[in-house]
């Protein structure tokens, strides 16, 4: 598999196994199927392992702490992430090595090479109703609290580096990138129509080649996330959704998109990988698979290469 520079880190395999699909939140599959697809990825030359521990309530950190027996092979790195919302400010720092501590002990690990923040971050005055579900980290802290806390723990030796998970309002996560100490690792959008689908809680277009620049310009990691949106760039949603949930939104836009995988002889989702793969400044592309198959046709996809610029034209124009 090619390798990319993970940012100033380390190289890195050009797909990541996430731990969605482990993790149980795409669709059926089973923790035996599970354990042996995260050993399948590592077998197939991914050397990097994407969880945390809203992903099937600590799941998929179990699949991995089972997979491997905190044992996991020299070249291969980890990361976990913590959902930190706004605590007060003097918990910050005890919420995140409670959440680390946790991760650690479902991996069977010592440390991890990245830790990100899991929430998005907001201004001080934002009204963040919107984020009941999923409390988000106001700015304040995250520069004066969260920061420090992570360099820290780097200083401690229980994790390599920090970073965000870059899906929020686009002009926070650009002051962060800009910002120093800078995150070693930013996961951004990356899918045709740089949709984040049911998770964008804000007005307003993702802007998400333009982070992905800004990280570059940084030398920050880029992680493509939702490169199939959750499924909507594939040949059928695996689960059962509500009409007008981001993922069904999207999937019914891309109707074009799937002829045109057919047209190529190739899955919706392998092309949308390929896709991603290709998109300038994406390191790493993360996968969300649940089981073997599905793998598969993404190792044969990342195998086939990079798309060439007429394809890549097509694809962008099955979706206007």
């Amino acid at each position: 598999m090619r390798t990319r520079h993970l940012g100033d880190l380390w190289l890195v395999s050009a797909l990541t196994l996430g731990g969605g699909g482990i993790g149980q939140l795409w669709g059926d599959t089973t923790r035996d199927e599970c354990i042996a697809t995260a050993r399948a990825a590592v077998d197939g030359g991914v050397t990097l392992l994407d969880m945390a521990p809203s992903y099937g309530q600590g799941e998929a950190e179990r699949v991995i702490g089972a997979a491997f027996d905190g044992k996991l092979p020299d070249d291969v790195h980890i990361t976990t992430k913590c959902r930190l919302g706004s605590p007060a400010p003097g918990a910050v720092e005890a919420t995140l090595t409670k959440s680390l501590d946790e991760s650690l002990a479902r991996m069977r690990l010592e440390r991890v090479d990245v830790f990100l923040l899991h929430s998005n971050i907001i201004p001080d005055d934002y009204d963040a109703s919107a984020y009941a579900e999923r409390p988000a980290t106001i700015w304040s802290l995250y520069e004066k609290q969260f920061r420090p806390a992570c360099e820290n723990l780097v200083a401690q030796g229980r994790i390599g580096a920090w970073g965000l998970t870059g899906i929020g309002i686009p002009d926070e996560i650009i002051l962060a990138l800009a910002e120093s100490p800078k995150p070693g690792v930013v996961q951004c959008i990356a899918n045709p129509l740089n949709s984040v689908g049911e998770l964008k809680y804000y007005e307003g277009p993702t802007r998400a080649r333009e982070i992905i620049a800004t990280a570059k310009s940084r030398n920050v990691g880029v992680m493509g996330i939702r490169a199939v949106q959750g499924g909507a760039f594939t040949d059928g949603v695996d689960r059962a959704l509500p009409d007008g949930h981001g993922v069904v939104a999207d999937f019914n836009r891309a109707s074009k998109f799937r002829t045109l995988a057919k047209e190529l002889n190739q899955s919706a989702a392998a092309l949308a990988h390929r896709y991603a793969l290709t998109m300038d400044g994406v390191d790493t592309v993360v996968l969300g698979v649940k089981n073997r198959a599905e793998l598969t046709d993404c190792l044969n996809a990342e195998a086939a290469g990079p798309l060439n610029a007429d394809i890549m034209a097509r694809v962008d124009a099955s979706f206007t």
